[in-house]
């Protein structure tokens, strides 16, 4: 096939939005001798296909993104670091002058941002992936940058196809009979899903028809002999919670309201990602295609995310750790890619990995073009992939300087220890992430020595990164964070 023999496997980035790493019947916490922990979420979520990917996965139980989404996505295409490029909030759909989120506290206003989205200057991932030859391809939630400015169509940002994306983070309606518009309920369009006319008026949702023509878009490309990079990235399982999958709720008996339509979201993107490997192996490339499932960000599951502490946008665990797995979509030991890349099937990693890291492994596994590491804070963690050392420093820079949710707050997690800095109160926090997953007790005032170290070194990673800081109302001065 065409990959094998060009050298460069086939890839799947399969991306979840608001997935956490309760959301699936998958386990990735661990307690601290190493035993898998089931909560009842666990236990609640029907995520077979993820389950069967699991067999044939080196599973990542320290994986982190940021907070919300935007930050994540154009790290994911820049491989920088959100601090650097700028986009630290959540974009707006339609146009960059509004900034969207709460403006400002009693004492903290927002400080400037990247509110165009995905910087023009910089390389891309789909775009160095292009120019080494793939197809790349993209389905369903973009939000790289606003429908008014360049890269509000992915397109622009180097994806030879678009199905579905526009500057939206969510979708007016998961139900093609509302034709994936929230017009029904709101009288506006901010939020309609373009490019889906064909099943307008339907019963089929929006998970399916996206996962659809993904498909279609990957025959295409196995047609004309291309290696491709499938960006398949769900609108499932963002709000809104108003429109139950109706193929899964016989399976929620005891859910009703917004638990059911996320639970269903759940299960419906399960079923894309089966349908997704069942199709790879129907056009006889699962042996040549290496497949990537990760989330933007924790969770915004309507029933919350215990044992972790907070979701999506909040500064704690269940906020920023998600679920990543990597496997072969059909595992061959004696295939050349698989030899050239094994991946240890059934295993777990344990070291912290984050959205910087996608950009450089992926170009690498592709034997694509560089950007210049000076546009690069990512590392190349294919070396995990096959059990071994990849030796990226475990630390992981989290920075959001926004009221959005009363959260204006940067963290820095460094070996097992996590530090936390909330700019409203000028409050700390500390915490041993091995020995407190959960965030239960905060060590900031039994030990004060450690607490100075971790805080010099939080300051010195936001300066390093050139971070924004939050502006003071009162004198208009940043507001750096308080010894």
């Amino acid at each position: 096939m065409a990959a094998q023999a060009a050298g460069k496997p086939n890839i799947l980035f399969f991306l979840v939005d608001d997935m956490g790493t309760q959301d699936t019947s998958v386990p990735f916490l661990h307690d601290r001798e190493g035993r898998p922990v089931i909560s009842e979420l666990n236990q609640l979520c029907r995520t077979p296909n993820m389950e069967k990917l699991a067999e044939n996965a080196r599973l990542f139980t320290q994986a982190r993104a940021y907070s919300v989404c935007s930050p994540t996505r154009i790290s994911l295409m820049t491989g920088m670091n959100a601090p650097r490029h700028k986009v630290t909030q959540w974009t707006h759909p339609k146009t960059w002058k509004s900034a969207p989120g709460a403006i400002q506290t009693k004492t903290l206003k927002n400080p400037e941002w990247e509110v165009r989205g995905l910087p023009s200057d910089l390389p891309t991932l789909p775009g160095l992936l292009k120019e080494a030859g793939y197809a790349t391809l993209f389905a369903g939630k973009a939000h790289f940058g606003p429908d008014d400015t360049v890269n509000g169509d992915p397109v622009n940002v180097g994806f030879e196809v678009n199905i579905a994306g526009f500057g939206g983070g969510g979708p007016g309606s998961y139900w093609g009979k509302y034709n994936y518009s929230a017009n029904h309920r709101t009288g506006a369009h901010v939020w309609d899903v373009p490019g889906l006319e064909k099943y307008h008026g339907s019963e089929t949702f929006l998970t399916e028809a996206i996962t659809l023509e993904m498909n279609a878009a990957i025959d295409e490309a196995v047609r004309e002999d291309r290696p491709f990079f499938a960006y398949m990235s769900h609108y499932a399982v963002h709000a809104p919670f108003l429109y139950p999958d109706s193929r899964f709720t016989k399976n929620y008996p005891q859910l009703k309201g917004h638990a059911l339509a996320f639970a269903t979201l759940i299960e419906g993107m399960d079923k894309s990602l089966g349908d997704m490997i069942r199709k790879l192996d129907e056009l006889g490339v699962a042996e040549e295609t290496l497949v990537i499932f990760y989330s933007d960000n924790g969770s915004a599951n309507p029933m919350g995310s215990k044992p972790l502490r907070g979701i999506k946008g909040t500064r704690h665990e269940g906020g920023t750790r998600v679920p990543l797995m990597v496997a072969w979509a059909k595992p061959d030991p004696e295939n050349p890619l698989q030899k050239r890349l094994p991946v240890e099937a059934g295993t777990r990693e344990d070291a912290i990995v984050t959205c910087t890291d996608f950009m450089p492994t992926i170009l690498r596994i592709a034997g694509a073009k560089h950007p210049s590491p000076s546009t690069l804070d990512g590392f190349d963690i294919s070396p995990y992939f096959s059990g071994r050392d990849a030796q990226r420093p475990q630390e992981f820079l989290v920075h959001f300087p926004h009221a959005h949710r009363n959260n204006l707050f940067s963290s820095l997690i460094l070996g097992d220890w996590k530090v936390i800095y909330s700019y409203e109160s000028k409050s700390w926090e500390l915490y041993h992430l091995k020995e407190d997953p959960w965030e239960t007790e905060n060590r900031a005032e039994d030990m004060p020595e450690l607490l100075e170290q971790m805080a010099e070194s939080l300051i010195a990673k936001l300066d390093e990164n050139d971070a924004s800081y939050p502006v003071s109302v009162q004198t208009g001065e940043p507001a750096k964070p308080v010894r």
